[in-house]
């Protein structure tokens, strides 16, 4: 399995629709999931460190996890089916042993391991179906572009509208 890194989220012009940009650890290939706007903002949230005064449905589902004396082992990003990424959610199996394996929408599954802070992997050919690789100079150029737009956005620029989500 790869790991990878969230390198943020941003807005796709012209269809405003959000992206999350995932990065192989040890290699040059990206892996873009467009999301919804909610899905987009509770992962920037969780990369911008802010913690509500109270428990976003993430962060309930994490607590709840830990309550039930359970944890997170990683996310699992698993398959492409018609444009839809999805994604797996590994937890131990607690006093009562035995892991599970809980099927998840990615975006759900990558603002949870933020706030976990498990990681996020897939395997070669998922990167090979759907990954992009960059080059050089227009990989540098491109992840330093991305991550100057991360500096000026917010989660409040995302419209938390009914919008299909992975």
């Amino acid at each position: 399995m790869k790991s990878l890194d969230v390198l943020g989220v941003r807005v796709e012009m012209p269809t405003n629709q959000p992206i999350v940009l995932l990065r192989e650890r040890d290699g040059s290939r990206y892996l873009p999931i467009w999301i919804g706007a909610a899905e987009a903002a509770a992962i920037a949230y969780a990369q911008q460190g802010v913690v509500p005064p109270r428990p976003l449905t993430h962060d309930l589902l994490k607590n709840v996890l830990e309550e039930l004396g359970h944890t997170i082992d990683r996310v699992r990003i698993t398959a492409l089916d018609s444009g839809v990424f999805h994604a797996t959610i590994d937890v131990d199996g607690g006093a009562d042993g035995g892991g599970r394996s809980i099927d998840s929408r990615s975006s759900d599954a990558i603002a949870l391991a933020l706030r976990a802070g498990v990681d996020i992997v897939t395997d070669d050919a998922m990167l090979d179906e759907a990954g992009v690789e960059m080059a050089g100079e227009q990989e540098e150029d491109e992840v330093e572009k991305f991550k100057e737009f991360l500096d000026h956005v917010s989660a409040d620029d995302f419209d938390t509208g009914d919008q299909p989500s992975s």
